[in-house]
């Protein structure tokens, strides 16, 4: 029944690109010599005419795109202000630009590492663009270790020492450990053990868990996952890509 329903789901769409119109019909309500009939009927179509299973398949995937996207609209939505202005995380770019580009980042994500400089392209090239990262370490112990350690940072020593940790750490591929830390922290000439002392302070955690959350609450589960905006943006993208769709909600603004 399920196959057949499913069939029945792809043979109403085929049907409708090459007929002006297609009589409404309930599986449910057709008895078992109807529904096998039907069954053959459908079987025979396709076999006739196999492009139309291609050509249903696209309508059915851009159906799914849509009804995806809405949904990630409405998510966005309902979090908005949490997304954009939660109080703690970190601001880059222009604090009151138009435009506002949410981050959920992994230092130990490679394809975090490689929008980093895509990102810094963006904030470098577009003087009215506003950032927020979101610390969102989901890929183990380690990246829970360098999250904690630039939150931790940015309590004990601002922002600026925030941002030069978090460039750091999204270009460091080693394992990172205290020593590592402690390191990185003192090449930057920052106090390494006020910072490493305050890396299991609660408002670390506090932080790391309301991200969590939030981040569930969008459905996200990957990083890096972006928010244009009102628009989700899963995954990795180039600069050129997000700079025309920065435009274009500009344009829409106008």
């Amino acid at each position: 029944m399920i196959a057949l329903t499913r069939m029945a789901a792809i043979a109403a769409c085929a049907l409708s690109l090459s007929a002006p119109a297609v009589q409404a019909f309930d599986l449910n309500t057709m008895s078992a010599a109807d529904r096998e009939a039907f069954g053959a009927a459908v079987r025979s179509y396709l076999l006739e005419n196999p492009e139309v299973i291609l050509e249903a398949v696209d309508v059915l995937e851009q159906q799914q795109v849509n009804a995806e996207a809405a949904r990630d609209a409405a998510l966005v939505a309902a979090s908005l202000p949490e997304l954009q202005n939660d109080g703690y995380s970190w601001v880059g770019g222009n604090p009151d630009g138009d435009i506002t580009l949410v981050e959920f980042m992994d230092y130990r994500c490679g394809y975090c590492r490689r929008a980093a400089p895509e990102i810094e392209a963006l904030m470098a090239s577009d003087s009215n663009l506003r950032l927020v990262v979101k610390e969102f370490p989901i890929l183990g112990e380690a990246s829970v270790l360098s999250s904690r350690f630039a939150i931790a940072t940015r309590l004990e020593a601002g922002d600026a020492a925030y941002k030069q940790i978090h460039d750091t750490l999204i270009a460091y591929t080693a394992e990172p450990n205290e020593v590592a830390l402690r390191r990185m922290a003192e090449g930057l000439s920052l106090d390494a053990e006020a910072i490493l002392a305050r890396m299991d302070d609660p408002e670390v955690t506090d932080q790391l868990q309301r991200t969590r959350a939030l981040a569930q609450q969008l459905s996200i589960s990957g990083t890096p996952t972006f928010v244009l905006e009102e628009e989700m943006l899963r995954g990795y993208l180039p600069a050129d890509q997000m700079q025309i769709m920065i435009e274009e909600i500009r344009a829409a603004r106008s």
